[in-house]
């Protein structure tokens, strides 16, 4: 396991990042706990969380991701570990968020740590993440910026001033963002600069040979401002391991969740999938040891987020830092983007 530093942090955060999306809904706190003491064995350090987790995510389920992992982590050596939640954003309706007032202000911001502290019994929390922008923006697969949808938000500004707030309290030392855009990459950045606020050192954004979209203006923005992208969905919704080919496989995530990973059911993913499986059989590699490495290798990358439902999924996944893509295989794997370039935006 490699460690790469988090932006202009001082975190050095493992190249591997548990993704815990799925702890209380489809993973019990005993297999959560499992898949924890798994991970931090093979030299992770890193934990993503999110205040809405699990997904999807309901009135019932709401805040048991954070509660299972503090159950495990009141029994950890804590500075050893890295750990990451987000805040959830406006909407999307969820009324068992807060009540259902989800501004990024400064009432929902302090309330919305102080409620994440607790679920995971730790006095600090390593990265806090805006979840998605408080402002409207095209998110979670939609593609069309609609003018129409702008209404009223929170000041960037203001949402930073709260964050130096919470900071200097010592409750979050830094903070990020995610499914953001560039523009707002460049408007948290530059007031963080004029106003001596905090700066934000890393953006959380989907990422994977399907969806490749933060190539363009997204990466020049993290390269001037000195953001790490973590990369959610690696994997896809396991679309990349080609499992989803030949239909819908019992219990897999798609196939449970009827409406859910709808950015990955359109049109040409099939074609583009079963060509980066037969790279993968090819080069003798598993199609998720490929769809891993092949993130992993961005310069802008300095740490993947996995997710796994079983141990031995999770295993596999954390195999694939074993596994570095030569000049011949990243070409190829560059060929089959330009033929069916981003099909899952």
């Amino acid at each position: 396991m490699k460690y790469n530093q988090l932006g202009k942090s001082d975190l050095k955060v493992s190249e591997i990042c548990l993704g815990t999306m799925t702890y209380g809904q489809q993973n019990t706190i005993e297999e959560a706990h499992e898949q924890l003491d798994y991970s931090i064995a093979q030299g992770v350090n890193f934990i993503d969380a999110a205040e809405m987790y699990p997904v999807p995510t309901s009135g019932e389920t709401y805040g048991l991701t954070e509660t299972y992992i503090g159950e495990w982590l009141k029994r950890q050596q804590r500075d050893q570990l890295i750990i990451a939640t987000k805040i959830a954003g406006p909407g999307r309706g969820f009324k068992w968020v807060r009540g259902g007032a989800k501004a990024i202000d400064r009432d929902n911001i302090k309330q919305a740590v102080d409620d994440s502290l607790k679920r995971l019994q730790t006095d600090y929390i390593d990265l806090y993440q805006i979840h998605w922008p408080d402002r409207y923006v095209p998110r979670f697969g939609q593609t069309v910026f609609d003018p129409t949808q702008v209404g009223e938000t929170v000041p960037i500004a203001e949402q930073l001033a709260v964050f130096d707030d919470v900071i200097k309290a010592g409750k979050i030392r830094y903070i990020g963002l995610s499914n953001e855009t560039p523009w707002g990459v460049a408007q948290f950045s530059n007031a963080a600069k004029q106003l001596g606020l905090p700066k934000v050192v890393s953006i959380q954004n989907a990422y994977n040979l399907l969806n490749r979209v933060f190539d363009g203006a997204l990466a020049e923005a993290v390269y001037h401002e000195e953001i790490g992208l973590l990369a959610y969905s690696p994997l896809a919704f396991g679309f990349l391991t080609g499992k989803y080919l030949n239909g819908k496989p019992e219990k897999a995530r798609v196939t449970l969740f009827e409406n859910f990973g709808q950015r990955y059911l359109k049109p040409k993913v099939s074609q583009a999938v079963a060509a980066y499986v037969e790279i993968a059989k090819r080069h003798q590699l598993t199609p998720a040891h490929l769809a891993l490495a092949f993130v992993r290798s961005r310069w802008f990358v300095p740490s993947t987020i996995i997710g796994a439902t079983t141990l031995e999924q999770l295993k596999e996944n954390l195999e694939s830092v074993n596994v570095v893509l030569n000049k011949d295989i990243l070409e190829e794997l560059d060929i089959v983007h330009a033929q069916s370039p981003n099909p899952a935006p």
